[in-house]
């Protein structure tokens, strides 16, 4: 197995070798210098007071991944309404430096080259939070949802996984067996699907229904 290639970027480079320094020498892990920072898989930035959005920013711009490295913030200083902003930015971890070990950091950068985000319980509560203010606010006074479909393709998917026809499914919500079809359509392109039925499983799987 290859090594999770590494990189640090902090303010100043005093915090950035004690960072190097927690790494150590553990073989999963190879950390870069400055000459490789754009390729490396996982960023660690360390926050002492400039600012967590503008050295994601700046992670995001110097990289040349595809897609875009994931970061493991150490900062004791994101305010709750840039919570969205980090996590945009490339944000997969979150650790306070009080609890930040050599373990603990090796731990985490392993886990979310996997796939996971780790974060503290009063982020993932913020988080929820404005989840649900963008859901009431924004998507579905425009009829869309945080699945991603809008309320009436969700509909039309629900109704079609209970066995319904299009014609029965447009008598039910009230719209055209036109529309009910055009509905269909729209989801099957968008997402790359075969047929009425691959679209039903593939939502049924993603929880999107």
């Amino acid at each position: 197995m290859q090594p999770v290639t590494v990189a640090v970027r902090a303010p100043d480079p005093v915090t950035a070798l004690g960072v190097r320094s927690l790494l150590g020498a553990d073989p999963r892990l190879k950390v870069v210098g400055e000459d490789d920072f754009a390729l490396a898989d996982v960023i660690v930035v360390a926050d002492t007071g400039i600012g967590v959005l503008s050295l994601l920013r700046e992670v995001r711009t110097t990289s040349r991944r595809e897609p875009p490295p994931r970061c493991v913030v150490i900062t004791e200083t994101l305010r709750p309404d840039t919570v969205i902003a980090a996590i945009d930015s490339g944000m997969t971890a979150l650790l306070p430096p009080s609890r930040v070990t050599g373990a603990a950091l090796v731990r985490t950068i392993l886990a979310v080259t996997e796939g996971d985000a780790i974060f503290p319980s009063w982020l993932q509560a913020r988080l929820l939070t404005q989840l649900e203010q963008i859901r009431q606010d924004v998507l579905e006074p425009r009829g869309f949802t945080l699945s991603g479909l809008s309320l009436r393709e969700r509909d039309v998917l629900r109704l079609l996984a209970d066995g319904h026809g299009t014609e029965q499914i447009a008598a039910k919500l009230s719209y055209s067996e036109s529309t009910v079809k055009n509905v269909i359509a729209g989801v099957t392109t968008r997402y790359g699907l075969r047929n009425r039925a691959h679209a039903v499983a593939f939502a049924t799987r993603a929880g999107l229904i």
